[in-house]
């Protein structure tokens, strides 16, 4: 069984900073996608970032480049999303999610509907 568990989100002011995570177990294959996507209330579920489970390739969002960076601690199974200059933009429901396999020249492509696997969610309010 997959089990994705997302923490380290809150409320912060515009221009800071937030690090998510995202524990990870029970993944059988090396060959996985990590990902997160975050929605906003009455918004469609937005592709933020993704990387593979070693680390070698990602893919950032136009709206997350030069402000976030998606990570993987392998020894904790845990992946990482840094968030700086937040924006009251960045308001969601941050979510995990994992598919196998993982094509890095697909990172663009993939769709909330190609994750077998969710986490919960952790909600990420930026105020002005």
């Amino acid at each position: 069984q997959v089990q994705l568990v997302e923490s380290g989100g809150g409320s912060v002011q515009a221009g800071g900073s937030l690090r998510l995570s995202c524990s990870a177990s029970g993944l059988t294959y090396s060959d996985t996608c990590i990902a997160w996507f975050r929605q906003a209330p009455g918004e469609e579920r937005e592709k933020v970032a993704l990387i593979n489970r070693r680390g070698a390739s990602t893919y950032y969002a136009d709206s997350a480049k030069g402000r976030f960076t998606i990570s993987v601690d392998n020894t904790l199974n845990t992946v990482y999303l840094q968030m700086n200059s937040l924006k009251p933009e960045d308001t969601a429901m941050y979510y995990c999610a994992a598919r196998p396999p993982c094509l890095a020249d697909r990172m663009p492509l993939y769709i909330p509907t190609n994750f077998n696997s969710w986490g919960q969610g952790t909600q990420v309010s930026v105020s002005s």
